[in-house]
Parts: C-alpha cells; structure tokens; sequence
C-alpha cells in the first residue's frame, strides 16, 4: 500500500495535513450540530466518523516518512 501510495506522489506531509483536516471536520460538525434544532445525532455521528479518520492518517503518514528517510539514506 505504502508503495503504491508514493507511487501516486503521495508524501507523508500529505497523509499528516489530511489528518488534520479530519480532526478540523470532525469539531466542526460537532460545532454545527450545537446550533441544529434537529437531527444532532445524526451530525454528531458524523463527526465521530470523520474524526476516526485521524488515526489512520497519522499512522499512514508516519509509516510514508520512515519509508522517505530510508530513501534518503540509501540515496547517499
């Protein structure tokens, strides 16, 4: 997977700014759902999703730079 990914031109800067946004979407739907009169639940919901997202991000994001830096070091 990681293989394709790169092949793909993803970085591992890539993977950590998606986690961020994910964290961003999450308190954001969160936010929105405060000011809904109906249907929180299901805004609620929906943030908990995006925000388990974050997760998978920061770990892909993580296994792509020691994979960059193992490059780099071969490189030399």
């Amino acid at each position: 997977m990681l293989t394709m990914l790169r092949q793909k031109g993803i970085t591992s800067g890539h993977m950590f700014t998606a986690g961020m946004i994910s964290i961003g979407l999450s308190v954001a739907s969160w936010a929105a759902s405060l000011n809904a009169a109906e249907s929180t639940a299901r805004a609620d919901r929906w943030g908990i999703f995006v925000g388990e997202w974050a997760p998978s991000f920061f770990a892909l994001g993580v296994a792509l730079r020691i994979e960059e830096t193992q490059e780099s070091k071969r490189s030399r």
